[in-house]
């Protein structure tokens, strides 16, 4: 019976494994997505001292209030 304890704890860590190199990969991808999505609203075009300077006020600002006045 132990050793089928064992074979259990092997197969999760194996599942375990898999599921994080899942993550990991769906995380690449994501990010990868949201680089497109920069260089095709021409922020990746800007100047990079410019591009720093937007950031550091989007952080500053936070995002939700940084959306709520372009929208506004």
């Amino acid at each position: 019976m132990a050793r089928t304890l064992e074979q259990e704890r092997a197969a999760l860590a194996q599942d375990e494994q898999r599921l994080a190199d899942r993550r990991k990969q769906l995380e690449d991808r994501e990010r990868e997505e949201a680089i497109r999505a920069c260089e095709r609203s021409g922020l990746l075009k800007l100047d990079p001292r410019r591009l720093e300077s937007l950031a550091k006020r989007i952080r500053t600002l936070g995002l939700d209030e940084v959306e709520k006045r372009l929208t506004a």
